[in-house]
């Protein structure tokens, strides 16, 4: 299989939460990069395609857009 990635991603498995208008769902961090990420969700139904995800692990707070939706996971790309 061929990567179409500019940047390589590192597997993980973190908790997350997927922030949005006073909201949160729950999520789990599987592979993380400086560009984006791979987020596995119950259900990506209600998502929008603009939320900040956050990670307490990391004290991180990233502005994300979903570039993909699979059954119960999401791909997004870091926004400034």
């Amino acid at each position: 299989m061929q990567e179409h990635r500019a940047t390589q991603r590192r597997r993980m498995l973190k908790a997350g939460k997927i922030s949005f208008g006073g909201g949160a769902i729950d999520c789990t961090v599987r592979n993380f990069s400086d560009a984006g990420a791979a987020l596995d969700v119950v259900s990506p139904v209600g998502i929008p395609e603009h939320f900040t995800l956050v990670v307490e692990a990391d004290h991180s707070r990233l502005l994300c857009r979903i570039v993909w939706r699979k059954e119960k996971r999401i791909g997004v790309r870091f926004e400034q």
